[in-house]
């Protein structure tokens, strides 16, 4: 009886002295480790393997490096990956410069590789179209909620990923801030085209003299802004407007509207003084919702590009 207690006495202290330390994990493994962790403690499988066996030759056997590291679950600095600002430095000088490149390749050979006499002789562009991710990113979104009101828009793309879909809640309550009056609009507008280096540059459609996009509504009178690129500061205020008025129902249509329709503004109001529109240097296109009635609402977009109407003068 004295021999079985000193067995079971020093078995008790073995699992109390044995913790599952990183120092365990090359002799004996994890399965060994997380067994000596209580008595209580069901025995744990390492995923992805059956058995946990240890090293030929006993405790003293060696392994390869790569084995020791694997039981540690180390990571070699070899395989560290390499981080460098200055590498990641020249790589986007160097995309900006093959940006550069193909810019001035299409200047002088013709939009998108084709000959000039092709482009000018086209009848319709499309200008922006929604066909993923990429497409949407183009595009941005602002409301009332900006400055504190509690309106809300939402960009997503359309059913079967044909168009894209702005919706939202429209709301007149004015923010509690005592200066803004006003927070009930909606906006969904184009980012400024860059170029290499993130040069700002324009659309040109000065061979085109009509807009045409396909839309589908909730019967809502949206506003299509056309801004053009101007260096003057008090100048950035100044756009022309057209009011859209959408049909509701399950198909949308096609609209046409030409440049001649669009009224010159300025802050939002329509200036005495009319100029025409000059469409040589386009810098975005909005499509903001303002018609103070509180409410959901949605406007799919399916595309935008320009044409020419030669029955329009």
């Amino acid at each position: 009886m004295a021999l079985v207690h000193k067995l079971l006495n020093g078995t008790y202290r073995l699992r109390k002295c044995l913790k599952p330390g990183v120092a365990w994990y090359p002799f004996k493994g994890r399965g060994f480790a997380n067994y000596c962790t209580s008595s209580s403690q069901k025995p744990v499988t390492v995923a992805g393997s059956a058995s946990v066996k240890p090293p030929e030759g006993g405790l003293q056997g060696h392994r390869p490096r790569e084995a020791r590291e694997a039981a540690l679950d180390i990571t070699s600095p070899e395989e560290k990956p390499e981080i460098s600002f200055g590498k990641a430095i020249k790589d986007e000088i160097t995309h900006h410069f093959w940006r550069l490149k193909d810019e001035i390749v299409s200047h002088w050979i013709g939009p998108e590789g084709r000959p000039l006499h092709e482009v000018l002789l086209e009848q319709a562009k499309v200008v922006w179209q929604f066909r993923g991710k990429e497409d949407l990113d183009k595009w941005v979104v602002t409301s009332g909620k900006t400055i504190g009101g509690r309106s809300e828009v939402f960009l997503k793309m359309g059913k079967n990923n044909q168009s894209a879909l702005v919706y939202g809640t429209l709301s007149s309550e004015a923010p509690l801030d005592g200066e803004s009056s006003c927070s009930s609009y909606c906006t969904m507008m184009s980012r400024p085209l860059r170029g290499p280096f993130e040069r700002k540059r324009s659309y040109d459609w000065s061979q085109f003299n009509t807009l045409y996009l396909w839309v589908q509504g909730d019967g809502r009178p949206w506003l299509v802004n056309i801004k053009k690129d101007t260096d003057l500061i008090q100048r950035k205020d100044q756009m022309y407007n057209y009011f859209m008025f959408t049909q509701e129902g399950p198909t949308g249509r096609k609209s046409k509207i030409p440049f001649s329709l669009f009224f010159f503004s300025n802050k939002g109001r329509i200036r005495d003084a009319q100029y025409q529109m000059m469409p040589d240097r386009i810098s975005s296109i909005g499509f903001p919702l303002a018609d103070k009635v509180d409410g959901p609402f949605f406007l799919e977009i399916g595309f935008i590009g320009v044409f020419i109407d030669p029955a329009h003068k």
